[in-house]
Order: C-alpha cells, then structure tokens, then sequence
C-alpha cells in the first residue's frame, strides 16, 4: 500500500527555503544583492523592497551599487540602508549608492558560523516536527497493518535523511563562504 508523503515533502522544501532566506540575510564579506532583500523603503507612502524602488548589482567583490529609477527615492534608500542594521557603509552619490561591505573580523566569523549552525538546527527542529506529524496520522491510520506502518517508517526516515543532507549542505556552504 502507497502511502502519501505529500505533506512531508512540502514541509520539508519548506524548511530548505527557510534556511536558504535565512542564510541570505548572513553577511558574509561579499557583495550579494540578496542580503538587501529584507530591508522596506518608506517611498510613495508606503513601504517597499529595495528591488522594486532600483536596481541593484554587484560592483567589486566588496561593493553593491543601487540606482533608483527615480533619483528622489535616492535617500529614502540610504536611510533604510542605515537603519536596517545590516552592517554596511553607504555613499551616496549622483548615480545612486553605493554599498561597501567591511571586511569580517575572525570574532565576527566566529560568530556568523555559530549563528548559520543555530539556523540549520531550528531547520532540522521543524522537519523532525514534521516527521513526527506524520508519524502520529500513520499510527492513527487503522488501514495500514503493522508491517505496513514499520516499512513507512523507514521510508520517511529515508526522506527525513535526505532532507537533512541537503540542509547540512546548505550550511556547509555557507560555512565556506564566511570563512573565505
């Protein structure tokens, strides 16, 4: 009998996406658009991303450069940036800004490895969440019979490893990118 682990598969991309925003919002020392993803602009009387307010692309290994479609939003930019705590320092100038990235001390990524390990352990909380989720329904399922429910276990142990792997992948990766 086929068991749907349709519900698992789900939460488990969910939490593969999780850790990938998570990560993204980790300064590293290299220039990365993505990391300006969480920062909202007050413009036009409401509050917007970045990417809908400029464009942003990479100057140098260490520089971002944002240029506001229109150049009145320059400086609502520029004070987001500041507020937002992300780290950087920004220059504005008459195309736009641009956003310099500080080299990272060995303390600070001491701790942003720390911090990328703490991420990848709630990840791994919310799939052994989800497989225990699972778990209860199969043992409530008075459909299947023992057999059945011992050969579902392993099999979502093994979608469980998989997710895990994949996730450890992700926070290997990001592990060498602060220690580059």
């Amino acid at each position: 009998m086929a068991y749907d682990f349709k519900e698992f598969n789900t939460a488990a991309v969910s939490a593969l996406e999780w850790l990938k925003k998570e990560y993204t919002g980790l300064r590293t020392g290299r220039a990365m658009p993505a990391i300006l993803d969480a920062v909202q602009v007050e413009a036009y009387g409401s509050k917007m991303s970045i990417h809908q307010l400029a464009t942003v692309s990479v100057e140098d290994p260490k520089t971002l450069r944002v240029v506001p479609w229109d150049k009145d939003v320059a400086k609502d930019i520029d004070k987001a940036v500041r507020e937002s705590n992300l780290g950087l320092s920004a220059s504005l100038d008459s195309n736009g800004l641009r956003l310099s990235f500080p080299e990272l001390t060995s303390e600070r990524r001491t701790m942003l490895i720390k911090l990328s390990k703490e991420k990848l352990e709630e990840a791994r909380i919310r799939v052994r969440t989800e497989r225990e989720r699972v778990l209860g329904q199969m043992e409530k399922d008075e459909s299947l019979s023992k057999d059945d429910k011992f050969r579902l276990k392993a099999e979502l142990q093994k979608l469980v490893d998989a997710t895990n792997t994949k996730l450890e992948e992700l926070q290997e990766k990001k592990e060498s990118e602060i220690t580059l």
